[in-house]
């Protein structure tokens, strides 16, 4: 009989609250869902990318509570109550945040999938650590992968921002 509904067919939805990059969203989720689930197909918010599904290549890399986070790994009601930060939402209007600009600035940019997770990684570093040394950038940015650029320009696109850090 649970084959034949299927695993979708079985669950109630229930209406969550999220705090998405400052807005309020209500969203109705089955308890299966995750946060990038969310993000990506209910809130339109397609910046924090699926890849392993597995929590083990950083793609879908978000914010929450200002610390960087799986979003694939993240049920959706377990971010209820919590500030969540978007790739979408680090950008104020047309001014790129510091990180970005750097990243567009050093070349760390090739086919982008990785860099949303990267970037925020990278400020979650520099939030809690501002001037940190070129071992813990490394260290912070390990949870993700990247396929194309490689990691020196990454690098000093994050050392670039922590230099200028009061």
């Amino acid at each position: 009989m649970l084959s034949a509904l299927g695993c979708k067919g079985i669950y109630m939805k229930t209406f969550i609250k999220l705090r998405v990059n400052g807005e309020t969203y209500e969203v109705a989720v089955a308890p299966q869902r995750t946060l990038l689930e969310v993000l990506r197909e209910d809130l339109g918010l397609t910046g924090a990318k699926e890849a392993c599904g597995l929590g083990t290549c950083g793609a879908c890399t978000i914010l929450v509570d200002g610390q960087a986070a799986l979003s694939c790994l993240m049920l959706a009601h377990t971010a209820v109550g919590k500030q969540i930060l978007t790739i979408e939402g680090l950008a104020k209007g047309r001014d790129l945040h510091p990180l970005q600009q750097a990243f567009l600035d050093h070349g760390s940019v090739q086919c982008g999938f990785c860099s949303p997770g990267m970037i925020l990684s990278a400020k979650s570093l520099l939030d809690e650590n501002p001037t940190p040394s070129e071992e813990e950038i490394r260290l912070a940015l390990a949870g993700n992968l990247c396929r194309c650029v490689g990691y020196a320009k990454i690098v000093a696109a994050v050392k670039s921002v922590a230099q200028k850090a009061p």
